[in-house]
């Protein structure tokens, strides 16, 4: 019969590659289905979202509450990550894990800004109070601050999941080829998000494409190496 010990850590694992890929196929879902139109970091036109936030109230509800559950989702991969790579690393797993918890909760606020904006939009107290001017104003303000929200989450959780991807490749629980493409995946989508506040070239589309797709490469590779597999046990001879 196999210990607690040694099936434990496959459970987990592949709770965690379920996790990743519900979280990455609810997020594009969403982006294309829900959000279109009314997420500002999907469009760069700050008034153009605005004014499709002010029509779109239950659209908006829709997001905050699709973000409430890729935040719950988020909390079990970060939890589940923490847990399987501790033991090869206490201090960078528990660095990690407050990263990626407080840039969950930073993704969690733009579910409440979306909430606002949909108050705004369907609320008559504020079509009393406010003309179209200002309620467009207060729209695009929710808009700006998720922008900033997010990106800001994006951040952490880029920098959270580099330091799991290195103990990743350190320990060998999975392919050192999937590990080291999710590092440097990682780094590169952290950095450049930094980087073009001050190089602004950094900030072309293109570059933005790339460090997103190797980025989803990342997630996908090891959301299914996890979910199929589970992790090493010590007997596995590590290879790429």
């Amino acid at each position: 019969m196999q210990s607690m010990n040694s099936f434990a850590p496959q459970t987990l694992g592949r709770w965690v590659g379920w996790s990743m890929l519900a979280t990455l196929i609810i997020g594009i879902s969403s982006a294309f289905l829900v959000a279109e139109g009314i997420d500002i970091n999907l469009s760069a036109d700050v008034e153009a979202t605005a004014q499709n936030m002010l029509a779109a109230e239950q659209r908006l509800r829709g997001k905050a509450y699709i973000a409430a559950l890729t935040f719950a989702l988020d909390g079990l991969v970060s939890i589940g990550l923490f847990m399987l790579l501790r033991k090869s690393g206490q201090l960078l797993a528990a660095w990690s894990l407050l990263l990626s918890v407080t840039a969950a909760i930073l993704s969690l606020l733009g579910a409440v800004f979306a909430l606002n904006a949909a108050e705004i939009a369907g609320d008559p107290a504020y079509q009393n109070i406010t003309n179209e001017a200002q309620r467009l104003m207060l729209s695009g303000l929710q808009a700006t601050s998720s922008y900033t929200s997010f990106h800001l989450g994006l951040v952490l959780s880029s920098f959270a999941m580099a330091g799991y991807f290195f103990l990743f490749l350190k320990s060998a629980l999975i392919p050192r080829i999937i590990a080291g493409w999710g590092l440097l995946a990682s780094l590169f989508v952290g950095l450049t998000i930094v980087a073009r506040d001050f190089v602004p070239v950094l900030g072309h589309e293109t570059i933005t494409a790339a460090f997103m797709i190797s980025n989803i490469i990342a997630i996908i590779a090891t959301g299914v190496y996890l979910s199929v597999r589970g992790v090493r046990g010590s007997s596995e001879t590590p290879t790429a």
